[in-house]
């Protein structure tokens, strides 16, 4: 129900206005007389919040808003009076708006909401959640960031901006600026452009402004910088404010590419200064933004020195080229998130699934539809790496140099071989380079050094996969034909036999084959195989690719709803037989229909297909993308389940939002499946709320998949988590202050972790810190104290945690180790808490809306906790 309000008295005597009878009159002064009430004004006042609470109570919120609107322009003097329902209507009315696609009118009315409520910490907090899911990211921290200024203590807004804070500051910012070793070999190379006569300097992608300030304190006659992100380029001029550089760095908040002479900046630089790469080298734009660069924004390169040996008169790049290094490898943490490794799912065979791979797959032709790479940690990934190649360079490439960035994308594809050092089977190419800032300094992101940077991975895919024996020769291609970097293994020499890979992949060639000889006819042989035959093919995202092959996460799945399905049908059989009574009609027909299962799991699932093949059962998935939907029924016809016992929901509802409805106006369901954790290792938003309505459409006997979530955490020391959560003060960026500026984008909880591989000391044993039950809402809490006795010495500086998932009493998958399709998470500690051995340390656990919160301190006592 929407708040009620009364139309009285009080009405009257808001419009009429009344005397200020807490201020005491002052006398030798001429009074002011007061403004006489028009009879008019207040009729069209009163009918129209008349009419407002009338449209709302018939749920025209559009209506009811434009009264609103009305009104509380009209008379500011009812803006508290009517606060309450005029969110109400607002909301409301934005909900209709945004089913009817009219996002441009949405905006409208939250602009005209937030002019009559500036401060409401609430409306801002909405706005800001319509713009994140819009994808305007930027725009919603801002809302987010005013809401918790008005209210600090307002955990929605807290929550929503430490979630879009994840994606406007990478939690990599933290990682590079603790990188003291790699701002310093910048500012070295900076210093030493700038003695060297290259006065006027531009910072392409400037970030927090470090490159920038560099060159200003070299001695740097002019620096300016430019900055996409609005959030970055606000935060880019805090900081350089804050160093007392505000007068002599000139930020702009546009593209490079959009940047023009005299209009932008007055002349053209002698440097340009940029990081703007990814693990891949080129995924940032750079050969974009350095060929406009050469032609708008820099002086011409330097063709050799003058009499003088001047060089200001030329242009030059930091840094000034990079060289790509890449190695094949084996590693089943990649292949898993890759390609199908299992012929059975749950007791189900995937034979007829055809081709499922993940989006990232790469080739020479570019392909919209496809990421040409991934990246990784290599040195972080649980079951660690094997490689099958010496290192090799794929590519050297001279940013000073624009005739060469301009050929980049019309080079010739290169072929290059590789000589095969140990048998293992092909999971990868790993892709890593060394960025030459000049003649004496550089950084190098291979899997071996100490960096903020991960390695590009070019995944290999193929069903049974291939494996390569010493004596191979590994055929490469290299190219750039849409300024990405591409790499594709296409072919093995064996034995002075050239086996195509591609071709290959399209006959799913086995592992091995103890036969040598019989291996190389069979290779042979698919070269003849007849291609013309479309193939089966759809796409998983990586995440679900790795579901699709973590068979214990299937098999307790199947188990658990057997045993459900078993008890249900015995309770038919013992209603059916009525102790000594005949059933009656309503029973029978009860027992002879199947019994429903609804599988609401987020993206691609099968367990819906599992539920129909224990028999009996009508399930329903909610698998929406036609593909997807098609792999499950060809599953369905391979697996003997017939078509009638598998329906997809999403089509049988009208959006996505009613999912969790009733299969029928007769009929309840058996069981409900519910997506309960999100990969990255967080509880699911709405988790909570959808357990609850899910109870109240359960048959009885019927059950929620999983009943209950039990968290476990352990206390941790870890120096990574803190420096890729916080940058940590002045000293790793070269005495600059930063660190108050992007720390405010510090989320307490850090998410997407391998806890099998994390650096950090274990300070104590695993402990139960939270439960989840979505069966029983009575057993629910929103907050605990645990107490924890640490086991070793250290500084305490996170807490990781998982989750142990009951599909019933007795059956439970865990979201910790190395078959799980999931990561951990783990609470970072503000302020690390230094603790002795055998030292109790009391954690306060909080869940607000599926987040969970830690506090920790150590206990002087060991009290015995209830």
């Amino acid at each position: 129900m929407f708040p009620s309000e009364l139309f009285s008295a009080r009405t009257l005597v808001l419009l009429n206005g009344m005397p200020n009878t807490s201020t005491r009159q002052k006398h030798g002064r001429r009074t002011r007389r007061r403004r006489r009430a028009d009879p008019a004004r207040n009729e069209l006042v009163s009918s129209s919040l008349e009419s407002a609470q009338q449209c709302l109570f018939n749920q025209d919120y559009g209506t009811a808003f434009a009264h609103y609107l009305l009104v509380l322009n009209l008379a500011p003097v009812f803006k508290d009076f009517a606060r309450e329902s005029f969110r109400f209507t607002l909301f409301k009315w934005a909900e209709e708006l945004d089913s009817l696609g009219r996002i441009q009118y949405l905006f409208d009315c939250y602009e005209q909401a937030l002019e009559l409520f500036p401060d409401d910490e609430v409306i801002l907090n909405s706005m800001g959640e319509h713009l994140f899911r819009m994808g305007f990211r930027d725009e919603a921290a801002g809302y987010f960031h005013k809401a918790l200024k008005m209210r600090p203590d307002y955990p929605e807004a807290r929550e929503n901006f430490y979630r879009v804070a994840n994606w406007l500051v990478e939690r990599w910012h933290f990682f590079m600026l603790n990188d003291h070793g790699r701002n310093q070999k910048y500012q070295q190379a900076i210093q030493k452009a700038v003695q060297k006569g290259c006065n006027t300097v531009l910072d392409i992608g400037t970030g927090t402004g470090i490159l920038g300030m560099c060159a200003k304190k070299a001695g740097a006659a002019e620096v300016y910088a430019c900055e996409l992100s609005k959030t970055m380029y606000e935060l880019a001029c805090e900081v350089v404010s804050a160093n007392g550089m505000d007068g002599s760095i000139k930020i702009l908040h546009m593209k490079s590419l959009e940047m023009e002479v005299p209009k932008d900046i007055p002349h053209r630089v002698s440097l340009v200064v940029t990081e703007t790469v990814d693990a891949g080298l080129f995924g940032e734009g750079i050969i974009e933004s350095l060929i406009h660069a050469w032609h708008h924004l820099l002086l011409p390169p330097k063709r050799g020195e003058n009499e003088f040996g001047e060089q200001s008169a030329t242009g030059r790049v930091i840094p000034a080229g990079a060289t790509v290094f890449g190695m094949a490898v084996e590693c089943t943490e990649i292949r898993r998130h890759h390609r199908l490794r299992v012929t059975k799912v749950g007791g189900l065979s995937m034979a007829a699934a055809g081709e499922l791979h993940s989006p990232v797959s790469c080739s020479s032709e570019p392909d919209d539809s496809m990421e040409p790479y991934t990246t990784e940690r290599l040195s972080r990934l649980p079951g660690g790496y094997k490689p099958l190649t010496e290192p090799f360079t794929a590519l050297n490439i001279d940013f000073n140099n624009v005739q060469e960035l301009e050929g980049l994308s019309s080079r010739e594809v290169q072929e290059i071989r590789l000589p095969v050092i140990q048998q293992g089977e092909l999971d990868a190419l790993a892709v890593w380079f060394q960025l030459h800032l000049d003649e004496e300094n550089s950084l190098s992101t291979g899997p071996q050094e100490d960096t903020c940077w991960e390695q590009a991975i070019y995944p290999f895919h193929s069903a049974k996969g291939f494996v390569l024996k010493p004596r191979d020769e590994l055929i490469v291609e290299v190219s750039c034909r849409d300024a990405y970097l591409r790499l594709c293994s296409v072919a093995v020499l064996r034995d002075g036999h050239k086996i195509s890979l591609d071709k290959l992949m399209d006959s799913q060639y086995p592992v091995s084959n103890p036969n040598p000889e019989a291996e190389l006819c069979s290779a042979l042989a698919c070269l003849q195989t007849d291609q013309s035959q479309a193939r089966d093919f759809c796409m998983l995202e990586c995440s679900e690719m790795a579901l699709l092959n973590n068979q214990d996460y299937h098999q307790s799945f199947c188990t658990a709803l057997a045993k459900l399905i078993s008890q249900l049908k015995v309770k038919c059989q013992n209603q059916e037989r009525g102790s000594a009574f005949q059933p009656g009609p309503a029973v029978a027909t009860r027992c002879a229909s199947p019994f429903y299962v609804l599988d609401v799991s987020e993206g691609f699932s099968l367990l819906s297909l599992i539920a129909a093949s224990q028999g009996h059962v009508k399930a329903f998935s909610s698998v929406e993308k036609k593909k997807q939907q098609e792999v499950l029924k060809r599953l369905a016809r391979s697996n003997n389940i017939s078509e009638q016992h598998l329906e997809f929901w999403l089509n049988n509802t009208e959006d996505e939002q009613g999912m969790l409805q009733r299969p029928s106006r007769e009929k309840l369901w058996s069981a409900i499946i519910l997506d309960c954790v999100e990969t990255c290792g967080l509880i699911r938003q709405k988790l909570m709320e959808k357990a609850s309505l899910a109870r109240c459409l359960l048959e009885e006997g019927g059950r929620i998949f999983p009943g209950k979530i039990v968290v476990y955490g352990m206390l941790v020391e870890s120096e990574t988590l803190l420096l890729e959560s916080a940058v940590q003060g002045q000293e790793p960026t070269l005495g600059f202050n930063i660190a108050p500026f992007i720390n405010q984008f510090t989320v307490p909880v850090h998410v997407f972790l391998d806890f099998s591989t994390l650096e950090c000391r274990h300070l104590s044993e695993s402990v139960e810190l939270f439960v989840l039950n979505l069966m029983d809402a009575n057993a629910n809490y929103i907050h605990r104290e645990v107490k924890v006795q640490a086991t070793s010495a250290g500084r305490i500086t996170a807490i990781p945690f998982w989750y142990h998932i009951y599909l019933d009493e007795e059956i439970s998958v865990s979201t910790l180790g190395q078959a799980s399709h999931w990561k951990q998470a783990a609470v970072v500690l503000q302020q690390p808490l230094e603790v002795r051995a055998g030292e109790w340390v009391r954690l306060a656990v909080k869940l607000h809306k599926s987040t969970i919160s830690i506090l920790a301190h150590i206990e002087s006592t060991p009290e015995q906790m209830e």
